[in-house]
């Protein structure tokens, strides 16, 4: 198949690296050490299922859910390459 200047597997490529990306942010968000019981901002008591399922949770899930927002990382990178996202 002709893929103008870009080298055999490149489509692939763009999305093994998309994939390694979601992974490794997947990974940085997995909490490390000892639940706590309670939320380190709200102080609202954190569900035992929770901190089962999480081991070292730190926040409610409201919180978290706030957190999360906040860090949410934009490419600047266009990996999907479609024309209608290089038109703007």
């Amino acid at each position: 198949m002709a893929n103008g200047w870009a080298p055999d597997g490149a489509v692939q490529d763009q999305i093994d690296a998309s994939i390694e990306d979601a992974v490794k942010l997947a990974r940085s968000r997995i909490p490390e050490g000892e639940s706590l019981t309670h939320c380190e901002e709200c102080n609202a008591a954190i569900p035992e299922a929770r901190r089962e399922i999480i081991p070292g949770v730190r926040l409610c899930v409201k919180c978290q859910d706030e957190h999360d927002k906040d860090e949410t990382v934009y490419s600047t990178i266009n990996r999907r390459g479609s024309k209608d996202s290089q038109l703007r």
